[in-house]
């Protein structure tokens, strides 16, 4: 039977995609060009640190439940997810739409199940939005092909940064192929009309090559079962580190560091002190594959100044890579304030955008 909304339901949309795809872009985006709609979300970061959360707590205040260290399709079933889901739904709260941001290794086909094996009253699935990073797109799916089931089962796909490769209509055409009916569109720096948010919803009983019934499956093979065994979920192969330092970082440690990472470490994200430096600014740091990009932002009046850092990879040694972090420090910095180079910030502005050609929104391109 298909589902379909009352005056008082309120859709939930599932936000998913890899590693780096830009889905905080994309709600942040969305959350400054909602035109006066109600926004609430559900952050899970792959990770001990939510740095997704820390991008969006922002523009969303005390409409955002933030889940960490873990993906929410195997750290909670549906009924708790009603928890979660019952603090945004209240009447008070006046939310047009609830959106759940999925970590970068999520398996959406199970967050949906949840959605739908929901007993609350006052919600109703809304659709999956799937953003692709056009960029990095052949290669995930060489190392993914379960990306092709998490293409065929959305109702919205969003190839993201196009701008980044060099043939664009090939990879938009090839991810269209790649859908089941589902709205294809392109996108840089995660724009798109927020409309598009209140439309993904499924109007017909087939939700992708799922129906309701596949999805609310409760046969021998599913239910308890169901989310015990999660060997060909995406984060089974990858590894997630949490790195935080009182200590500001040095420069020209920190650039070899990052320079030189290993081939499996595929995804790098959360905002680094560089001390004497920049004492006036942290800088957000974005690394997806071979892409890197830092961006400077004025530290707040009373924000702790530290470094957090979230890595994820695959086959790494994870020991190593917080020796090397460590290794970056500044030597000094515990006593007297050390001397800033000032040829030591070089290496890192050279990843920074020229700041004519940035926005806000790109300020957290590829979350």
């Amino acid at each position: 039977m298909t589902q379909r909304s009352t005056p008082q339901q309120i859709p939930v949309v599932v936000l998913a995609g890899f590693l780096g795809s830009g889905k905080t872009t994309l709600l942040n985006h969305l959350l400054h060009r909602s035109g006066g709609s109600r926004i609430g979300a559900i952050v899970n970061d792959f990770g001990a640190i939510e740095i997704d959360a820390m991008a969006v707590a922002g523009a969303l205040g005390d409409s955002t439940v933030s889940l960490g260290n873990g993906c929410l399709c195997c750290a909670v079933d549906a009924s708790e997810l009603d928890v979660y889901l019952e603090r945004l739904a209240r009447p008070s709260a006046r939310m047009d739409v609830i959106v759940i941001e999925a970590s970068g290794l999520a398996e959406p086909g199970e967050l949906v199940r949840m959605i739908l094996a929901s007993e609350h009253p006052g919600i109703v699935y809304g659709g999956l939005v799937e953003v692709v990073d056009a960029a990095e797109f052949e290669e995930t799916r060489a190392r993914h092909p379960e990306i092709d089931r998490h293409l065929a089962l959305a109702d919205l796909v969003v190839v993201n940064k196009l701008d980044r490769t060099s043939d664009p209509d090939r990879v938009f055409g090839l991810v269209r192929s790649l859908t089941d009916r589902a709205a294809v569109v392109p996108a840089t720096y995660g724009r798109i009309d927020p409309e598009l948010l209140f439309e993904c919803r499924p109007s017909e009983e087939r939700v992708g090559q799922l129906s309701f019934d596949d999805l609310h499956r409760q046969d021998g093979n599913a239910g308890h079962d169901a989310h015990i065994d999660h060997v060909d979920h995406l984060h089974t192969a990858y590894d997630s580190l949490s790195f935080v330092s009182e200590v500001p970082l040095d420069p020209r440690r920190l650039m070899p560091f990052l320079d030189s990472r290993p081939e499996g470490l595929y995804r790098i994200k959360g905002y680094v002190d560089f001390g004497p430096h920049d004492p006036a600014n942290r800088y957000s740091v974005h690394a997806v594959g071979r892409f890197l990009r830092f961006y400077p932002e004025p530290w707040g009046p009373a924000e702790a100044r530290r470094t957090q850092l979230v890595l994820i990879g695959s086959g790494v040694d994870t020991a190593a890579l917080v020796k090397e972090l460590e290794g970056c420090e500044l030597e000094g910095c515990e006593n007297d304030a050390p001397h800033a180079d000032e040829r030591g910030m070089w290496g890192v502005l050279r990843y920074v955008q020229d700041p004519e050609e940035q926005t806000g929104e790109e300020a957290v391109e590829g979350a």
